[in-house]
């Protein structure tokens, strides 16, 4: 074959080669529109998500830091003096005046710390405010409320988050305020043996060997008591419970 004729036949399939990619170009046009257009609104969404997101954080944090100025206020006694240096730094920010009782300072942080954790329920800064909220309502002796916001924060955060374990703590806790002593034991027995790492398993046992004691029930308070000893001897709790096996032999 000649060199010409050659040429002209790999002339031909370029030629034939650029045809087909074309009429299969044409073919799927409309097919990779509606694909570039789909990545743009996906983009698109993901990018107003994210700054939804964190527009919503920070509006949490905002409404979370209010709560906890009120929260961290100091008590001050009607009549007694004060001095400025003893102001907690949490409650220097916007705070403009103190509390004469702890009473009335949770009360004044309760709305507070509802609205922060009703506002963005989801957030971080929304899961903090309610298990403070939670804190705040046990220690003002409204129980059930109490238990029903620290399950709410173990659901939301995760029951195996610190946050999740932290709230059963305090479940357990205001369990045992209301004299729900078999739910509250049930609760610190799983945990201890659970032996968690971010969770100080000697207060935990501590909590669990009072129970024991307020419910009567001796002998599982002295095996209590006798392993915060044995496992635990340099713990600040080991002192206690050394004293209380003394009594619970008198």
């Amino acid at each position: 074959m000649k060199r010409t004729e050659r040429h002209h036949l790999k002339e031909n399939e370029l030629v034939h080669t650029i045809a087909s990619a074309r009429e299969l170009l044409e073919g799927r046009q409309r097919q990779l529109v509606t694909a570039v257009i789909a990545l743009v609104v996906v983009g698109v969404g993901f990018l107003g998500y994210r700054v939804f997101r964190q527009q919503s954080e920070s509006r949490g944090q905002n409404l979370l830091a209010d709560a906890m100025v009120a929260l961290n206020a100091r008590v001050v006694p009607a009549g007694e003096k004060t001095e400025g240096g003893d102001v907690p730094a949490a409650a220097t920010l916007g705070a403009t005046g103190t509390f004469a009782t702890e009473e009335a300072k949770l009360n004044a942080a309760l709305p507070k710390l509802k609205a922060a954790a009703d506002a963005y329920p989801d957030s971080k800064a929304g899961i903090t405010a309610r298990y403070h909220l939670a804190g705040a309502l046990a220690a003002l002796g409204k129980h059930q409320e109490a238990i029903q916001a620290f399950d709410d924060v173990s659901k939301r955060a995760g029951s195996n988050s610190l946050y999740g374990r932290m709230a059963r703590l305090g479940k357990a806790d205001t369990q045992a305020h209301a004299g729900q002593l078999d739910a509250a034991i049930a609760t610190w027995k799983d945990m201890s043996s659970a032996n968690p790492k971010d969770l100080p398993v000697d207060a935990i046992l501590m909590e669990l060997a009072r129970a024991y004691a307020q419910k009567g029930n001796r002998e599982d308070a002295r095996k209590t008591f006798t392993q915060i000893v044995d496992q635990h001897p340099d713990s600040p709790y080991s002192a206690e419970a050394r004293a209380e096996l003394e009594n619970l032999k008198g």
